[in-house]
């Protein structure tokens, strides 16, 4: 059993360690404890685990005593305590201060989230790479239930202005301006987003000058947002989830980093197709205000980071994307 009850960006950086395990762990059982919607994004990672919904810091209700229990979820010691009360045989886990019961490595400082679990496992001598992070494309058929005229293969940009909290969401009119320049530059832009978000969305969409139906917020289902994100020319985000579906599919991104360094959560892979702006500050990224070195981030910047990641992928001999892993 994995402990992962995270959100969608979290799952991307996990995706290396759980293939390390599926590889090293063939015939096992495998049940990864997270979120209920995490079982699309197992198959749309091409992975072969149970998912058992559970809430973070929390067991699977009826879950029993696995062979190995492994936390990816955190540092400690409420994430190793839940997997623990499993009565686990062996138990991987990161040391804490708090809870010398429960022995591991220290953790590590200043390194990237997938290195970081990769790192875990090769202690237990379970060959483990970081930049195992490619998914396969995802299937035509993944998903039907959302606005299928929207995904358009190849002329997209997706332009995503939400994130989790307010200190990581970049202006909403710099938002619009970008989407703007790439409508202009003969893009078909789409505005995506939560439900929660669509607010948002609409007022960056009504700025831009964008036609009918280009806010996709709170209308796509994770199948199909992969299908977008998938099929895009360019995704421009902030530090979230989506831009780690960009990193997935190789597609080509511009991403806005604020009081998080990308060298924590940026792409570790094709790195030419990923422009990551961050003015070199650290910063609270659960605070309800507007991060300070985010807002430093200009519009101009923005639209020159654009152009260059464009051409990079247009001077790729793959096209600017990879599709499979």
């Amino acid at each position: 059993m994995v402990s992962r009850a995270l959100g969608l960006g979290d799952f991307a950086t996990a995706v290396p360690a759980l293939r390390a395990l599926e590889r090293a762990l063939p015939s096992w059982h495998r049940i990864l404890a997270g979120p209920s919607w995490y079982r699309h994004l197992v198959e749309l990672a091409g992975l072969r685990w149970q998912v058992l919904p559970t809430a973070p810091l929390c067991v699977p209700d009826g879950a029993s005593a696995p062979d190995l229990a492994v936390n990816l979820h955190g540092r400690g010691p409420r994430s190793t305590a839940a997997l623990a009360s499993l009565g686990p045989e062996r138990l991987w886990t990161h040391g804490h201060p708090s809870a010398p019961e429960w022995p591991g490595p220290e953790w590590p400082q200043e390194v990237h989230d997938a290195e970081i679990w990769c790192r875990l496992l090769r202690l237990h001598g379970v060959a483990a790479d970081p930049d195992d992070l490619r998914w396969p494309r995802p299937p035509e058929c993944a998903d039907r239930s959302g606005p299928e005229d929207a995904v358009v293969t190849g002329d997209t940009a997706v332009v995503h202005p939400g994130a989790a909290s307010e200190s990581r969401r970049w202006p909403a009119e710099r938002f619009a301006r970008v989407a703007g320049h790439l409508a202009a530059s003969g893009l078909r832009v789409v505005v995506t987003g939560s439900e929660r978000e669509a607010a948002l969305a609409e007022r960056v969409a009504e700025a831009a000058g964008l036609g009918p139906g280009a806010v996709l917020a709170g209308r796509t289902s994770l199948g199909l947002l992969a299908r977008l994100v998938s099929g895009a020319h360019l995704v421009v985000c902030g530090d979230t989830g989506v831009g780690h579906l960009a990193t997935a599919y190789g597609t080509p991104s511009v991403r806005l980093f604020g009081p998080v360094s990308p060298k924590l959560w940026g792409p570790l892979v094709d790195r030419d197709l990923h422009a990551c702006l961050w003015r070199g500050r650290l910063g609270d990224p659960h605070s309800a205000t507007l991060d300070p070195g985010l807002e430093a981030i200009g519009a101009e910047e923005v639209l020159a980071a654009c152009d260059t990641v464009a051409a990079s992928a247009a001077g790729r001999t793959d096209g600017g994307r990879v599709r499979e892993p």
